[in-house]
């Protein structure tokens, strides 16, 4: 015996689906608007976010902006660490290191602190704050978006990248301007973490 079929319309667009399976479509759907979430699944982003610069309840410091996946980094929110951590050393004068990427603090971080004797990145993947241990010493571009935004308006911060055996890029923040020093002078460290939409 043939199903029945019943005509709907949605936006617009009409179709047809069989009587009995517009009864199970239906009874599925309030199932589902009644069971309580999946405990595997991952919460959704907050729907609230804080303005620019304020700080983001549970994520270990301030909202200093959205930023566009690029390479194989998804698109993420940078936190900034709501403190300085104090000054130290780039460390490794005399040595090349794998820390080269100009915007990705974490594998900048990853590689120094697997290198060892590295105290400015070691500073940073140290830090803990709301639960989360997972801060990295900012990228050089990493820096430029936090004084773009105007989140450090004063001092000279360390990033993770890597100029040459001899010098790394920093940040000096009055001015924005960026360029690179000797890895065994002792500049402010801000940690940073990614927060992944």
């Amino acid at each position: 015996m043939k199903s029945e079929m019943v005509k709907l319309e949605h936006k617009g667009i009409h179709f047809k689906v069989a009587r009995p399976r517009l009864a199970e479509i239906a009874i599925a759907a309030v199932f589902a608007s009644s069971l309580p979430p999946v405990a595997n699944v991952a919460p959704a982003a907050p729907s609230t976010i804080p303005a620019l610069g304020e700080y983001w309840p549970g994520q270990g410091g301030i909202n200093a902006g959205f930023v566009a996946a690029c390479g194989d980094v998804p698109a993420h929110y940078l936190i900034l660490g709501d403190k300085d951590l104090g000054e130290f050393k780039w460390g490794r004068y005399r040595e090349e290191s794998a820390a080269t990427s100009k915007w990705d603090g974490k594998a900048n971080t990853d590689a120094l602190i697997a290198a060892g004797d590295h105290p400015a990145a070691e500073a940073a993947r140290a830090y803990t704050a709301d639960g989360h241990a997972d801060f990295d010493l900012p990228a050089a571009a990493q820096l430029y978006q936090v004084w773009v935004h105007g989140l450090i308006t004063e001092g000279v911060y360390w990033s993770s990248s890597q100029r040459s055996a001899y010098y790394a890029f920093f940040m000096y923040f009055v001015d924005g301007f960026q360029d690179i020093l000797d890895k065994l002078s002792e500049l402010r460290v801000r940690p940073v973490r990614r927060f992944f939409i």
